[in-house]
């Protein structure tokens, strides 16, 4: 019997390390209202998660594998992203622009290069849920563009944030809608081992799509929830193929421990009348 697979990639899909959200929301989750955490970056504890997972996508072999890395345009996806993926600290002399100029959103961090990874991209469609908190409002990008000179901000159509409104939440049906309007653009990406930097809500809405006809213990561990930094990766594949298990490069997350609740969660513990409108 000849199977014919037709369309294959290997995703590799990591959440953002801890922010100062996840911090503040697990303190009370009305901080995720507060406009203090306007674009929240990653804390310390976060920057911990960040080389973590860099040693290992180093030591599993992934880091040599993966062609392109796709990022959320807010400032912990692309620190995560820039931080995991990267190159090495950048040095005097090096004629190459940065991923990460130094000491962005309060880091401490050296300068990030861009010499010796795969090209990295910002996309829209993987952003967390829409509207309402302002953690998860993006910067413009014109404001972006000097913090990360080697991330390619062509897609993103409009300068200043268009797609978050103060008072209207994306609903979860919206956020699974958009999710596979980004499944599918990755379709028609040439490389095959991408990986993705996004966020808890995004990964969770958009993976609770699949698996509808496996074995419900695998449709669970499919759609579960993401810890902060964890990797899974999954190969994507058509129904007229069979794919790998790639468990072996898969990464726990939250190592060291950490509070990671999804801004998300906030919606459901908001009292009566505070809740905002789908």
């Amino acid at each position: 019997m000849l199977v014919l697979v037709l369309v294959c990639f290997l995703c590799i899909a990591v959440r953002h390390a801890q922010g100062i959200h996840n911090v503040e929301g697990e303190k009370d989750y009305k901080a995720y209202l507060s406009p203090e955490l306007f674009d929240a970056h990653l804390t310390p504890l976060g920057w911990n998660q960040v080389d973590n997972l860099r040693k290992h996508v180093n030591a599993s072999g992934l880091a040599k594998k993966i062609e392109l890395v796709i990022t959320s345009p807010l400032l912990r996806t692309m620190q995560t992203a820039v931080g995991v993926f990267g190159g090495d600290k950048l040095i005097d002399g090096m004629k190459v622009p940065p991923l990460m100029v130094e000491n962005v959103g309060n880091s401490g961090r050296s300068a990030i290069s861009s010499l010796d990874c795969p090209p990295f991209i910002a996309v829209e469609y993987c952003r967390e849920h829409l509207g309402v908190h302002p953690c998860d409002k993006r910067r413009s990008i014109s404001q972006y563009q000097p913090l990360f000179p080697a991330i390619d901000f062509s897609l993103i159509e409009n300068d200043e944030d268009l797609l978050w409104k103060a008072d209207i939440r994306e609903g979860n049906d919206e956020l699974a809608a958009r999710g596979m309007k980004f499944i599918n653009w990755l379709w028609t990406r040439k490389e095959k081992e991408i990986a993705v930097v996004t966020h808890s809500g995004f990964l969770f809405h958009t993976l609770q799509q699949f698996g509808n006809d496996c074995h419900p213990l695998i449709k669970d561990e499919v759609g579960k929830h993401f810890a902060n930094c964890e990797l899974r990766s999954m190969v994507l594949i058509d129904r007229s193929g069979a794919g790998s298990d790639p468990a072996v490069t898969n990464y726990p997350g939250k190592i060291p421990q950490g509070p990671d609740v999804p801004s998300e969660d906030a919606d459901d513990k908001l009292p009566d009348g505070e809740a905002s409108s789908k």
